[in-house]
């Protein structure tokens, strides 16, 4: 049986709660009962106005991370990086890696190594078309698994959404409001070693315009029958 230990909160709610956060890319924040994101830069710079916000620690492997989700504008997409570490695994944030400023193939086929999932992908045609959550694992920018997605566009969504990662013994399971999205055992073997202690960040896409809030992550372990 699996116990956990809460080992990070963040209501999300005014500056001070991410005075610490590191920011690739140009961010727009504000605060409205909860941590409002969208991108600094215009959106004429199509790939490069996108961003990544990185919480400053590094978190054990075996983990839960939960928050609270909810879509403001669209088009876009959302996606949490974990498990982020630099390929020799050096922080993220070592000054001889790559500098990163939100382009995604920095991160999927740059110098880290991370898990990512993505959600709310609402960006392009396809996307729209058919909706899912997608698992990837990188370097290599290896597509992983997806499930369907339930989350509305943003003018039907009422309320916040809970969002949730585990990730126990390599297996990552994903979910929102308690409905299992999808769950893989990563073998270590078929995408390289699996990834263990690492950073966590949230990325999005522009023009997209989300609110978060009540960030928590739980270390899990093994407490016995």
């Amino acid at each position: 049986m699996l116990v956990e230990k809460i080992i990070y909160t963040n209501p999300l709610m005014q500056p001070t709660d991410i005075s610490n956060w590191k920011a690739e890319g140009e961010i727009k924040v504000t605060f409205e009962e909860g941590l409002i994101l969208e991108n600094g830069a215009p959106e004429e710079l199509g790939d490069y106005a996108h961003f990544t916000y990185w919480l400053p620690e590094k978190f054990p492997s075996n983990i839960k991370i939960k928050w609270e989700f909810l879509p403001i504008r669209e088009p876009g997409l959302c996606m949490t990086f974990f498990s982020a570490l630099g390929k020799n695994k050096e922080s993220i944030f070592d000054p001889q890696l790559n500098k990163r400023n939100g382009y995604y193939p920095q991160y999927h086929s740059g110098d880290i190594n991370a898990y990512h999932i993505s959600y709310f992908r609402h960006k392009y045609p396809s996307e729209l078309a058919f909706r899912t959550c997608n698992l990837r694992k990188s370097s290599g920018f290896h597509f992983i698994t997806q499930g369907g997605d339930p989350l509305p566009p943003a003018e039907d969504a009422l309320d916040f959404y809970e969002i949730q990662i585990e990730k126990y013994g390599g297996k990552i399971s994903f979910s929102i409001n308690n409905l299992l999205i999808f769950e893989w055992q990563d073998d270590g073997e078929a995408f390289g070693p699996v990834l263990e202690e690492g950073f966590i960040g949230f990325r999005q896409m522009a023009p997209m315009k989300a609110k978060y809030r009540n960030l928590v992550i739980s270390e899990l372990m093994d407490g016995g029958e």
